[in-house]
C-alpha cells in the first residue's frame, strides 16, 4: 500500500506562482496539481501580488462519504508495519518518525 492510499481526505499546496492574472495563475495551480497526479482538486485560496499569485490548492485523494480503498481491501496497518512495510520500517536513523 503506498503513503498515498493512507490519506484519508486530500494533500494541500501553497506556493506563489508566477503570473500575469488572477485567471492564469488559477490555470497553473491546477495543472500543477494534474502533473502531481491529482485528478480531483480545487483552488482554496488565490490573490494576485505583485508579479504573481499566493495559491493554496487542495487535491483529493478521498472526498467525503468516497470508498476508502485502504478499507475495502481489509488492509490492517499494523501488521503491514510489523512486516517491513510501513512507515516505522523505513524512518531514517533507525527510529520511528514524529507521527509514531
Amino acid at each position: 500500500m503506498s503513503a498515498k492510499d493512507r490519506i484519508l481526505d486530500g494533500c494541500d499546496l501553497e506556493a506563489f506562482i508566477l503570473c500575469s492574472s488572477l485567471e492564469e495563475g488559477k490555470y497553473l495551480g491546477l495543472k500543477l496539481m494534474a502533473e502531481l497526479g491529482f485528478e480531483d482538486s480545487d483552488v482554496v485560496f488565490c490573490e494576485m501580488g505583485g508579479p504573481g499569485v499566493r495559491i493554496r490548492l487542495r487535491g483529493y485523494v478521498y472526498r467525503p462519504s468516497a470508498d476508502y480503498r485502504w478499507y475495502s481491501q481489509g488492509v490492517d496497518l499494523n501488521e503491514a508495519e510489523s512486516q517491513g512495510r510501513g512507515p516505522a520500517a523505513t524512518s531514517d536513523a533507525g527510529s520511528p518518525g514524529p507521527c509514531s
